[in-house]
């Protein structure tokens, strides 16, 4: 049975956002239970950033609904996102964890434990005290997914989180998502890149235009997409 306090599933009825005179998300309809590693995929412009936005609340639809599980705790966000680009204060990488705790209200006690925990868990405890806008990019990665994590959520959003790393660096941040989905922490995230999303995900959603024009497990979406758009995307066809 679902824990009464969860905030999942999350229900996404119809949700249509207007941008430049046009609908960049049209009409998109899904629902995201708790578990997995949901994949949103397409091609540059798809709408799948704005989607992972609107879900965390960055953005408001403009038309139709993103709903929590009936009974959540409304005033309790369970829920972090991870950006392409990390947004790194200009603080140390335990100031960078110990900010977000305190700004979440995590106690002055609980924060420490919380912060050493997150950077031993990540592999950034003996960076602790360096400035992190000085780490490498798959470091500061690292630390954004670190900073979420001590969170504590239910449900992490990423934004096209290795799209500009290396690929030893991208390995990293795929074996620790792995590791997330393992913990129970419900993933959810954008990206373009077909073998990623081969590797990683356990459900597709798939973004043409705006639109979401296939649902599918990922084992059925890789070995025979139902859509005309999803088979050319996937031969390399499919520009916009």
């Amino acid at each position: 049975m679902r824990d009464r306090s969860s905030i999942l599933p999350l229900d996404v009825r119809s949700v249509v956002f207007h941008g430049d005179g046009r609908r960049l998300v049209d009409g998109v309809s899904f629902r995201l239970p708790a578990g997995g590693l949901t994949v949103l995929l397409g091609p540059n412009g798809a709408g799948k950033s704005l989607t992972l936005r609107l879900c965390h609340g960055l953005l408001t639809p403009s038309e139709g609904q993103i709903a929590w599980a009936p009974g959540a705790d409304g005033g309790t966000r369970r829920h972090a996102m991870v950006f392409q680009k990390p947004i790194m204060l200009r603080r140390s990488v335990e100031a960078n964890v110990l900010h977000a705790l305190a700004a979440a209200g995590v106690a002055g006690p609980e924060r420490r434990e919380r912060c050493r925990t997150a950077l031993e868990r990540f592999g950034l405890a003996d960076r602790a005290d360096q400035a992190a806008r000085l780490l490498s990019g798959g470091e500061q990665q690292r630390l954004a997914i670190a900073r979420a994590w001590a969170l504590r959520p239910e449900l992490l959003f990423l934004d096209e989180p290795t799209s500009q790393l290396d690929p030893a660096a991208t390995r990293q941040i795929e074996t620790l998502l792995t590791g997330l989905v393992a913990e129970g922490i419900t993933v959810m995230m954008s990206t373009h890149d077909l073998g990623q999303a081969r590797r990683l995900a356990s459900r597709v959603l798939f973004l043409h235009r705006g639109r979401l024009v296939e649902d599918a497990c990922a084992t059925d979406f890789f070995a025979a997409p139902a859509t005309s758009e999803a088979r050319a995307f996937l031969a390399g066809d499919l520009i916009w």
